[in-house]
């Protein structure tokens, strides 16, 4: 029993080893950080399951005036305590499901997105253990579970949804229905959650995915940021126009 535990944190060392430096690639730092938008951020909890890397998301409560009972990544607006997006993201995921920020190994920040309220929202990625067992806040989160990487590349059930943002920005956006063993239910992951996941999982297995993406596949640095920036274009237009 002792020799196949070895096996495993030898794995799971492997695993998580080879996603981090790939990520490292991929971090953006600060560079955004200046755009004139107000900041948001988002936590991207990644952890090693029978040798597979799995991604944690919320469900939104209820209770919430926006966007109630959506999956979501942890996460939430900055505040004047926050010394950066990282710091966000750590201490919205510490309210909502109870993650301590010394648990978790952050690997990098990747391009933002910017939501419906046109908020640059960053996405901060992470490790957590497997272990790790959630603490919802009923006020923010009802449910918490687990998705394997890999279904954002390769998904049993995927749609696209057209959308047109304020800015008059037009796309289409990922729609996935995962059904969960574990809570036996099916949720819906879309928006730019799932547009985040979809990257993530992009940058990590270099693999063409099942459905089309708006990237480069081959130069997916430049085309994610070369993506963004034509967004936020847009999105900041929009409101130069409107003063």
């Amino acid at each position: 029993m002792a020799a196949e535990e070895r096996e495993e944190e030898m794995e799971r060392k492997s695993v998580r080893e080879k996603a981090r430096l790939r990520l490292r690639e991929f971090d953006v730092g600060d560079r955004f950080s200046h755009l004139p938008l107000p900041k948001a951020s988002v936590l991207l909890p990644l952890m090693v399951r029978a040798g597979k890397l799995h991604l944690l998301l919320t469900v939104r409560s209820m209770q919430l005036r926006r966007s109630p009972g959506e999956v979501c990544f942890p996460g939430g607006k900055s505040e004047a305590i926050d010394k950066d997006e990282i710091d966000t993201a750590l201490r919205e995921a510490k309210e909502e499901v109870g993650l301590q920020p010394e648990n978790v190994e952050v690997i990098c920040r990747l391009v933002p997105g910017i939501d419906k309220m046109n908020y640059l929202v960053t996405p901060v990625v992470g490790f957590i253990e497997d272990t790790f067992q959630p603490i919802p806040n009923p006020d923010e989160v009802s449910n918490v579970f687990v998705v394997p990487l890999e279904y954002f590349v390769k998904p049993l059930n995927y749609q696209t949804v057209p959308y047109k943002t304020s800015s008059g920005y037009q796309g289409r956006m990922h729609s996935f229905t995962y059904d969960d063993p574990e809570h036996k239910m099916s949720f819906r992951i879309w928006g730019l959650t799932a547009h985040f996941a979809v990257f993530l999982a992009l940058v990590i297995f270099r693999k063409r995915p099942t459905f089309e993406v708006g990237y480069d596949l081959d130069n997916l640095i430049s085309s994610s940021e070369n993506h963004f920036m034509h967004l936020y274009a847009s999105v900041y237009e929009r409101k130069k126009s409107n003063i």
